[in-house]
């Protein structure tokens, strides 16, 4: 039967209860019968005071077991001591057992929950920053840390003025706190190597103080293609309106009278047929360019003889190169094999030796050569004793539409694509093309691809 608190001390009670009546008996009665009483008095109270003491202290030991498991909860994960006995305080100490598996429960889950929140913010590509009130770090991922060249984690509590020096960023901080409104605005900081960014500020909840969550976005890559296309749009409009100018131009001209004149008609005509001719080239050479960067995969890939390949591209350009007076040479050449696409390396080769034909100069030379690396790999040159390309423009002559000699380019009549698809074809066969180049002396075009 259980055995309750109460009933211990209502035993206690009826102890003192009795040892009262014992002290009543004992006046009433008689001397001799009064040592009796006294004697059981004794005993009874020794009794009494015995079991209230042994009672006291299994009470105390019991409830600072129990106040010692509480305190540790606390602390983290708690482990309760099982009950001993099935009185008040051992349903109390069943009870807190119960909330602290709960609590265990709920504490492995936060926990859980905290470790995939650092890892998702850690392995975000995204610039992660928060703030307190004060303005001191108490989180930073490693894509911010590396935006703003820190060196190892940002450790809690760093001020973040000691983190990034932008006056821009730390007001824009700043507000949030104070306003509790999210803000957004881009802006190019100097920390970050001058590269541009979208940030998103917003404010965050917290006890003692609310502080402020940043993000970055590198939205430089995004800038720079937008540039690019912009670019793009404005030079094939340029390159498109010259030609078709012309052709509108001289049509008139023909319409308005022209036709009846025997001696200007014909060269009308020759005029409109080159333009023509030009604008037929661009659109070819953007067709190709947007095949390329398309991102289908290309035609399956074949061995292909570099002689073979080299002199079907000379045969190309021997008319030209008669033309103009350009001497067409053969340097070392391997007969070796590379992989690839036999149709568009051609191209590409035939672009690099009528580019070396065109800005050559009358009497000069163009030759070709190639053969194999330690590497594994097969070198092809070109190289011409032309013009030239200055030091400032090596960088960007792969750029379509970019043209060191611009009158001369269109007098010649490239497109300024021809050295971006070169660029293309030769990087899908996983390649590279280098360039080097004196003003005055000649340039030297050189493919790296690999050996079949």
């Amino acid at each position: 039967m259980r055995s309750s608190l109460f009933q211990k001390l209502l035993w206690s009670v009826l102890l003192l209860a009795a040892l009262n009546l014992a002290l009543l008996e004992f006046f009433a009665a008689g001397a001799g019968m009064r040592w009796r009483i006294v004697q059981i008095t004794i005993v009874m109270a020794l009794a009494a005071t015995g079991a209230a003491w042994m009672l006291s202290r299994r009470l105390t030991w019991r409830i600072g077991r129990l106040r010692s498991a509480v305190e540790v909860m606390a602390g983290g994960r708690a482990e309760m001591p099982a009950p001993d006995s099935d009185d008040e305080l051992g349903a109390l100490a069943q009870s807190l057992g119960n909330a602290a598996s709960q609590m265990n429960e709920l504490v492995e889950k936060v926990n859980l929950l905290g470790a995939r929140r650092d890892a998702i913010l850690t392995g975000m590509v995204e610039g992660v920053l928060a703030v307190d009130g004060e303005l001191r770090v108490t989180f930073c991922n490693a894509a911010f840390a590396g935006a703003f060249g820190a060196r190892g984690p940002v450790p809690p509590g760093l001020p973040v003025l000691r983190l990034v020096r932008d006056p821009g960023f730390l007001e824009m901080l700043r507000t949030v706190v104070e306003s509790g409104e999210m803000m957004k605005q881009r802006m190019q900081l100097p920390a970050g190597d001058g590269r541009s960014f979208e940030v998103q500020a917003a404010p965050l909840a917290g006890d003692p103080a609310h502080g402020a969550m940043a993000i970055l976005h590198d939205i430089t890559d995004l800038e720079r293609l937008e540039r690019v296309r912009k670019d793009f749009v404005a030079n094939v409009s340029h390159e498109l309106r010259t030609p078709l100018t012309a052709i509108r131009g001289y049509a008139e001209t023909l319409l308005d009278g022209a036709l009846d004149d025997p001696e200007h008609r014909r060269r009308f005509v020759e005029i409109i047929q080159s333009h023509a001719i030009r604008l037929n080239n661009i659109a070819s050479d953007l067709l190709t360019l947007s095949e390329l960067e398309s991102g289908r995969p290309p035609v399956e890939p074949g061995p292909i003889s570099v002689l073979a390949m080299l002199e079907s591209a000379m045969h190309t350009v021997e008319t030209e190169a008669k033309m103009r007076q350009v001497q067409l040479g053969w340097g070392p050449v391997e007969d070796v094999e590379v992989m690839g696409n036999r149709l568009r390396l051609e191209q590409a080769f035939v672009n690099l030796l009528d580019n070396a034909v065109k800005f050559n100069r009358q009497g000069g030379e163009v030759w070709v050569e190639s053969g194999n690396t330690d590497a594994g790999m097969v070198d092809i040159t070109v190289a011409d004793s032309g013009i030239g390309i200055p030091s400032q423009d090596l960088p960007r002559i792969f750029e379509r539409f970019y043209r060191v000699d611009k009158a001369r380019s269109r007098e010649v009549g490239g497109t300024g694509l021809g050295l971006s698809i070169v660029k293309h074809v030769v990087e899908q066969m996983h390649g590279t093309v280098v360039v080097e180049s004196v003003l005055g002396k000649g340039s030297r075009f050189t493919v790296t691809l690999p050996r079949a």
